[in-house]
């Protein structure tokens, strides 16, 4: 079928994707995309190691600010940055402007690692004017969250909140990242996944080890959050720095 046979955006951008290119094509494209993914690594590992120490935290983009998550992220983002640790975010609206928005009031440094989607994704005011950073390669961005988070707060979220959630908790698992305090707030919202895991990938299938479960907290509070961090780095005598 020719492209203008197809009745909607959708699948005319499918039929767009797949339509067979010449081999010519094909390596021009993957060339110049080599080049683009080079210059965001380069952008980030500049603009990002210079921040200092950070948490990153995640959740829904399309959380309402007069969500009790919003407001309870807006607090714990405060905190947390009245404890030394700048906040690093997704960039968008919902809970990573109420991130953004509680790092900026506490004083704090406030990153935004922007994605360039076709809904839902727009920068929010409170990222710090030079740290207001744009990708278009998922991946890259991903790497910055993980490089340079000393840990991760997880909020309620979908697709993908649980992409970085389970993203990190491979990386420590495998021993390829040190292991950093992965915090979920709110037990009601986490509990049936973690029931989940424990039933199925633990006892009936046996995929994950039960000592995986003891990389995650799961916390109700601002101050919950802050008492994981800094039990973390002093149990291990770190600092939360590079």
């Amino acid at each position: 079928m020719r492209l203008e046979d197809f009745d909607n955006d959708e699948e005319k951008v499918i039929q767009d994707k797949l339509k067979q290119k010449t081999w010519n094509e094909i390596r021009t494209n993957d060339s110049w995309a080599i080049f683009k993914i080079m210059s965001e690594f380069v952008n980030g590992y500049e603009n990002m190691g210079r921040i200092g120490p950070c948490v990153s935290i995640f959740g829904s983009a399309r959380t309402k600010p007069d969500d009790k998550y919003y407001l309870l992220a807006e607090k714990i983002a405060y905190k947390v940055s009245k404890s030394g640790y700048g906040i690093i975010t997704g960039g968008g609206p919902g809970i990573m402007e109420a991130g953004n928005k509680g790092a900026h009031n506490g004083g704090g440094t406030s990153v935004g690692l922007n994605i360039e989607l076709p809904f839902e994704q727009h920068f929010n005011p409170y990222i710090d004017k030079d740290k207001n950073l744009n990708f278009d390669y998922f991946f890259v961005r991903k790497v910055m969250f993980v490089k340079y988070s000393q840990g991760f707060i997880v909020m309620p979220g979908g697709f993908g909140t649980l992409d970085e959630m389970f993203e990190a908790l491979t990386l420590i698992q495998t021993k390829k990242i040190a292991k950093f305090p992965i915090i979920l707030v709110g037990a009601s919202f986490w509990s049936g996944l973690i029931d989940w895991i424990t039933s199925v990938l633990i006892e009936q299938e046996k995929t994950v080890s039960p000592n995986d479960l003891n990389l995650i907290k799961i916390v109700e509070t601002e101050d919950e959050v802050v008492e994981v961090l800094d039990s973390f780095y002093k149990k291990y005598n770190l600092s939360p720095n590079f």
